[in-house]
């Protein structure tokens, strides 16, 4: 892909070594006493990267909210591109883009008149408009619907825009907002590749939520995961993988015979084994060698008469260092601690 936009506040950024974001005991209580986000900190350097990763409900969407200005923190504070969020709101508006999880498009518009519209609200100049909407078009392949109302663009079409309106007046910090949520596989991909590009080319530094493990492994060059309003683990993918320090052996259980405290029982007699986990209809156990620890497993569950269904041997996942600090498999946590309203959908 041909990108051709110089991001001169990014450039800026990382020649004065400033800190792209900063937050200090960031916290927002929802009424009558809800910690939506519940004093996290962060310090993210410019260039970066950096993956939100949490199920719905985390804390995701409210730590956006405050970061971009479009929600006051209760507590503590935070800064983006060396700006206070609170004291220097109109200022970090404008060195910022944002692409928050609902799309805010007119479909009425064509692609084009909507990225002329944005870049004339963020006062581009008027001569270069034009020349800027054609190149945005070109970072996000949809030069050739750009004349065709938004209304007619799919929902990978319409997040391809919205993120090249977040572009319009060259930030160089971005926050993406669950940016492939409901997206088919190839629209999601070519997301990440454009985020990827504009990070590798420009220098752009992203603060991107998501709640798909996958993503946050392929794109972020660090990661903090969010449970129940609190940063319960950050670093790079592979130092938070490497952290988890043994194979995954997961035992799926026959429904019908489910019985993990005589499993778990059956299980912590094996010498050698120790962390061992109750998920589901399954059964976790951690260990340095899960070859070596199948056989020893399938058969002391047999002599317990407890019915195995399957055995899986995987190596450690993002899903495996969420599992380990909260007790629980992101998929499957469906808290729903952000109220809609005054911050947005839950997220």
């Amino acid at each position: 892909m041909n990108v051709t936009l110089i991001c001169s506040a990014a450039a800026d950024i990382i020649g004065s070594m400033i800190s792209a974001i900063v937050a200090r005991g960031l916290r927002r209580v929802f009424p009558p006493d809800l910690a939506a986000v519940d004093g996290i900190d962060l310090d993210i350097e410019p260039g970066r990267i950096f993956g939100f990763l949490g199920a719905n409900g985390s804390g995701k969407t409210t730590t956006v909210r405050m970061l971009t200005t479009l929600l006051r923190p209760t507590e503590g504070s935070a800064t983006v591109d060396g700006l206070d969020v609170e004291k220097d709101a109109s200022k970090v508006r404008a060195r910022v883009g944002v692409a928050l999880q609902d799309a805010s498009l007119d479909l009425i518009m064509t692609g084009r008149e909507m990225l002329a519209l944005q870049a004339r609200l963020y006062r581009v100049p008027r001569g270069e408009i034009a020349q800027r909407v054609i190149d945005l078009l070109r970072i996000v392949d949809l030069e050739e619907s750009a004349d065709r109302r938004v209304g007619t663009y799919s929902g990978g079409m319409q997040r391809r825009l919205d993120l090249a309106a977040a572009l319009v007046h060259r930030p160089g910090i971005i926050f993406l907002d669950e940016p492939t949520t409901g997206l088919d596989p190839i629209s999601r991909d070519a997301i990440w590749r454009y985020v990827e590009d504009l990070n590798r080319s420009e220098g752009v530094t992203f603060f991107l939520t998501t709640q798909y493990l996958e993503e946050a492994d392929r794109l972020a060059h660090e990661v903090a995961i969010m449970d129940r309003g609190r940063i319960v683990a950050q670093g790079a993918p592979a130092d938070l993988k490497a952290s988890v320090g043994a194979d995954v052996v997961t035992v799926r259980l026959e429904d019908q015979d489910f019985q993990p405290e005589r499993a778990v029982a059956a299980l912590k007699a094996i010498d050698g084994l120790s962390d061992i986990r109750v998920v589901g209809d399954s059964v976790v156990v951690y260990t340095k060698d899960g070859s070596a620890a199948i056989s020893p497993i399938v058969l002391a569950l047999d002599e317990s008469s407890v019915v195995v269904e399957e055995v899986t041997l995987a190596r450690p996942t993002l899903d495996d260092v969420f599992l380990r600090k909260t007790g629980h498999h992101m998929e499957s946590h469906d808290a729903n601690l952000e109220p809609a309203g005054e911050g947005g959908a839950a997220s």
